[in-house]
């Protein structure tokens, strides 16, 4: 027997449905179970469900200050996507105009 503890392994990434995120969020919001419990009855990380929990309190409008909604966060997203490519256009016609301001040279 070794004195030693052996390594944790990393758990496989895993993904969970809408309607798998909604019941475990319901087991602790509506049920009144802890994180902790319906996290070991679901074999979840309480890091996971926890992260699920605040932001449906979030979208119900019972989050910490300052936090978003699902809607609010794809809206960033969206508009963070949009203003990085607006960008790059904005660079792509910067070089093209110096370019052809020294072809009429």
């Amino acid at each position: 027997m070794s004195t030693m503890a052996e390594p944790k392994r990393k758990r496989a990434r895993r993904s969970f449905s809408e309607e798998f995120k909604a019941g475990a969020v319901r087991l602790v919001l509506a049920e009144g179970k802890t994180i902790g419990a319906a996290a070991r009855d679901l074999d979840l990380t309480e890091s996971s469900l926890r992260k699920w929990v605040e932001q449906a309190r979030a979208d119900v409008g019972r989050g910490r200050p300052g936090a978003l909604t699902t809607a609010e966060r794809e809206e960033l997203t969206r508009l963070r996507r949009e203003n990085r490519i607006l960008h790059e256009e904005r660079e792509i016609l910067k070089k093209a105009a110096a370019f052809f301001a020294k072809e009429r040279r």
